[in-house]
């Protein structure tokens, strides 16, 4: 399951607190995000790998001078992912990865089979036990913290034979974690 198309796209400079906002609400659908935040980086993926940059224009924050406007007239919570689409706001980037696969044409991230969609929600549970886990074990010891939940997720990975992925195929469930993990390496050095 591959993208139809390749589709290089420029990114645009992050907006800070001297910007002006987009035209809000005008009918153009905005992926509000930040390029280095992991949360943020699973609603991009989903995006991209289905096809929609030309649908969804990517509007990036700098997360460290985030203009005033974003909290006032976007999203009171003043955190990214959020995506406005259809006049409203959603957030929360677990459910705006399930929503643009749900709602936006493209590869469908998540199977059909019974089995893999009832072992994918549990695993999709577990991303916010994952994720504390991983932030919590930086003020430990992170390789003793951490070796739990890394086990869990290495023993789903060999739950399906038919790919090397959580599904077997690449789903939202390995784009909820991919961010994460890929930090890993360099956060957790030993």
């Amino acid at each position: 399951m591959a993208p139809s198309s390749i589709f290089v796209e420029d990114r645009p400079a992050p907006l800070d607190a001297t910007a002006d906002p987009p035209s809000l609400f005008d009918g153009t659908t905005r992926l509000y995000t930040s390029y280095v935040c992991p949360f943020a980086q699973r609603v991009w993926i989903t995006r991209n790998f289905k096809g929609l940059q030309e649908k969804i224009k990517l509007v990036p924050l700098d997360l460290g001078n985030r203009p005033a406007w974003y909290k006032e007239k976007v999203y009171p919570e003043n955190k990214v992912p959020a995506l406005e689409h259809n006049g409203k706001i959603i957030g929360e980037s677990l459910d705006l990865i399930k929503y643009l696969d749900n709602t936006f044409e493209g590869p469908s991230l998540y199977p059909e089979d019974h089995a893999k969609r009832e072992f994918g929600d549990e695993l999709l549970k577990y991303t916010d036990t994952f994720v504390k886990t991983m932030y919590v074990s930086l003020k430990g010891d992170p390789s003793k913290e951490t070796a739990p939940v890394l086990d869990y997720l290495e023993n789903a990975l060999y739950k399906f034979d038919d790919g090397p992925f959580f599904l077997g195929q690449l789903s939202l469930v390995d784009i909820a974690y991919i961010p994460f993990i890929e930090r890993k390496d360099y956060t957790y050095p030993h």
